[in-house]
C-alpha cells in the first residue's frame, strides 16, 4: 500500500468520521501506550487504566450515526461502566449506540502496550479484519511506533498518526531545534547531551549566562509525562563538585539512558508560573489546525509530572500559544508528520513585566489533554474559536473544564464503580446533557488497580469548572461513600 493511497484513504475515513456524516465507516481505537521500557515499567499495572481513557471515544457515536467503533484493550470494561457513559446519550439513541461499539479484549496482564499484545494474537487480528472487511475504516492510535505500523500493515488499514521514522522529531533535542526554527522562545539550554560530563558542562554554561538561575532540568530525549525529567537546583550556589555529586546520585537506569540523548535547560521560575500547552491536529491534506489550549497541572518529584489540565489556557497568552502551535505544526507537516501533537510551555510573570512564554517540548502523539477535549466535543456540541481560544455551545454560551486522571486513595482499591457514581450523582453534580454542565467520571478500572479514578468537570467558566471539580472530589471522598473491601 503506497503512502499516497494510504493518506487518501485516511482522508476519506477521517472526513466520514465527522458529526452528522452519513458515510458508513469504522474507527479502530487502539490506545497504544507504546513508550520506552522504563516508562512502561513505571506504570506497570496502570496501563489498562491509561487505555480506558480512549474509551471515551464511544461518545462520538451518537453524533456520527453511520460509524462503528472497535475498542481494543487488555481488560474489557464492564457493562455497568458502558451503561454509565450511555446515560449521557439521549435515551432514544442508547440502544443503537451500544450496538455500534465492538469491544476486543486482549487478556494479557504483562506491562506491555496493547499493540504488542495484539500482534501476539493473530486470531484477534483476524477478527478485526473480518469486522472491517469491505468497509471504510482507519486506526486511531494513542501514539505511533513500528508496532502500530505493523498492525496497520497486517490489517491493511490507514493509521491516523505520524510514521515512526519521524518519531524522533518529538524527541527533546529535536523539539528544541524545531521550536527554535518556528520562532518559539526557549529557555537557556543545550541539546544532544549524552553523559554526566555533558550535563555538568551544560549546567555550568547556563549558570554563567544567568547567574540567578534556580537550577536546571535534565530531560531524556525519548520520554514523556515528565518521567524522563530530573531537576538539579542551584540552591546555595553549589560548587562544581557538589553539582557532580547531585547528578551522579541520579538513578543508575537514568544515567545509563543519558547515552541515548537528552537536553539540559534552565529551570524556568517566576513570581507567577504556569505550564500551558497547545494541542494541534495535522490532517492528511497537510491542513494544520489548532484545536485547544490548556493549563497543565504538574506535580510529583520536581513538579515535572503531568497530573491534569484546565481548559482553556489563560487569555493573556492564548493567542501566542495558538501562533506558536501553528508555526510548529507547519514545520512538522513539511516533514510529513500527521495527526495529533502538543507543544508544552512554561509561562512566567514578574511584578514588573507581562507573561513570558518558554517552549519546553513537542509531544508527537496524543496526551493527557486529549481525552477531556473529546468529552467536551462529544457531550457539548459546538465549536472552537481559535481566535479567542474558547469553546462555544450551540446556544453561544461558553464551556470550560477541569480534568484529571488522578483522583486517588489507596483505601479505595476495589471500590465499586457504582459507589463512586452514586456519590457524585447524590451530590447533584453529575453531568447534565441538557445544560451541558457537570462531572463525568472515567478510567473506572483504576479503582481495581490502585484506588484511582479520572474526573472531568465541565462548567460555564474556569472558576465554575474548578468549583464543580472540588465539589465532586469532596463527594467522592465523603466517609459515608467510602468502600471498605471485604476481608
Amino acid at each position: 500500500m503506497g503512502a499516497f493511497n494510504s493518506q487518501a484513504r485516511l482522508a476519506r475515513a477521517r472526513s466520514a468520521n465527522q458529526p452528522r456524516s452519513r458515510v458508513p465507516h469504522t474507527v479502530v481505537v487502539l490506545p497504544s501506550y507504546s513508550v520506552e521500557s522504563s516508562l512502561l515499567a513505571e506504570y506497570g499495572q496502570r496501563i489498562p487504566a491509561l487505555e480506558h481513557r480512549q474509551l471515551l471515544t464511544m461518545l462520538m457515536l451518537p453524533q456520527v450515526p453511520e460509524s462503528e467503533m472497535i475498542f481494543v484493550t487488555a481488560k474489557r470494561p464492564t457493562e455497568r461502566v458502558l451503561e454509565y457513559y450511555l446515560s449521557f446519550v439521549p435515551a432514544d439513541r442508547r440502544h443503537d449506540t451500544r450496538a455500534r461499539i465492538r469491544l476486543l479484549e486482549v487478556p494479557d496482564p504483562t506491562p506491555r502496550s496493547i499493540t504488542s499484545k495484539l500482534l501476539d494474537r493473530p486470531d484477534l487480528m483476524e477478527r478485526i479484519r473480518t469486522m472491517t472487511s469491505g468497509r471504510l475504516a482507519y486506526i486511531e492510535p494513542w501514539n505511533v511506533t513500528h508496532l502500530e505500523m505493523e498492525v496497520a500493515r497486517r490489517l491493511g488499514l490507514p493509521l491516523n498518526g505520524t510514521e515512526p521514522s519521524l518519531w524522533p522529531l518529538g524527541f527533546k533535542s529535536n523539539g528544541r531545534r524545531l521550536m527554535r526554527s518556528a520562532g518559539v522562545p526557549l529557555p537557556l539550554g543545550q541539546e544532544d547531551v549524552r553523559s554526566v560530563a555533558d550535563v555538568l558542562a551544560a549546567a555550568e554554561a547556563i549558570r554563567r549566562q544567568h547567574a540567578g538561575a534556580a537550577g536546571v532540568v535534565i530531560k531524556l530525549d525519548n520520554s514523556g509525562t515528565g518521567h524522563g525529567n530530573r531537576v538539579v537546583r542551584f540552591t546555595g550556589s553549589p560548587t562544581a563538585a557538589e553539582l557532580r555529586a547531585a547528578v551522579e546520585s541520579l538513578e543508575p537506569w537514568y544515567l545509563s539512558d543519558l547515552a541515548g540523548g537528552a537536553v539540559v535547560e534552565e529551570l524556568v521560575t517566576g513570581h507567577q508560573f504556569s505550564s500551558p500547552s497547545v494541542q494541534v491536529d495535522i490532517a492528511p491534506v497537510r491542513r494544520v489546525e489548532v484545536i485547544s489550549t490548556h493549563e497543565q497541572l504538574l506535580g510529583g518529584a520536581g513538579g515535572q509530572v503531568y497530573l491534569g489540565c484546565r481548559f482553556p489556557a489563560n487569555p493573556d497568552y492564548r493567542n501566542h500559544l495558538t501562533s506558536y502551535g501553528e508555526a510548529v505544526g507547519e514545520l512538522l507537516a513539511d516533514q510529513g508528520a500527521m495527526g495529533r501533537f502538543c507543544v508544552d510551555f512554561a509561562a512566567t510573570r514578574s511584578p514588573s513585566s507581562g507573561w513570558q512564554l518558554h517552549g519546553l517540548e513537542i509531544n508527537l502523539r496524543k496526551t493527557g489533554t486529549s481525552h477531556p477535549l473529546s468529552l467536551l466535543h462529544n457531550l457539548v456540541p459546538g465549536h472552537y474559536d481559535a481566535e479567542t481560544g474558547s469553546w462555544s455551545a450551540e446556544d453561544g454560551s461558553e464551556r470550560c473544564y477541569r480534568s484529571t486522571d488522578n483522583v486517588v486513595d489507596p483505601a479505595w482499591r476495589g471500590r465499586p464503580a457504582d459507589d463512586v457514581i452514586n456519590a457524585v450523582r447524590s451530590a447533584g453534580l453529575e453531568f447534565d446533557p441538557r445544560s451541558g454542565i457537570g462531572a463525568i467520571l472515567h478510567s473506572f478500572i483504576g479503582l481495581d488497580i490502585d484506588g484511582r479514578i479520572g474526573l472531568t468537570t465541565i462548567g460555564r467558566s474556569p472558576g465554575h469548572a474548578e468549583q464543580l471539580h472540588q465539589a465532586a472530589v469532596a463527594a467522592i471522598e465523603t466517609p459515608a461513600s467510602r468502600h471498605v473491601p471485604s476481608a
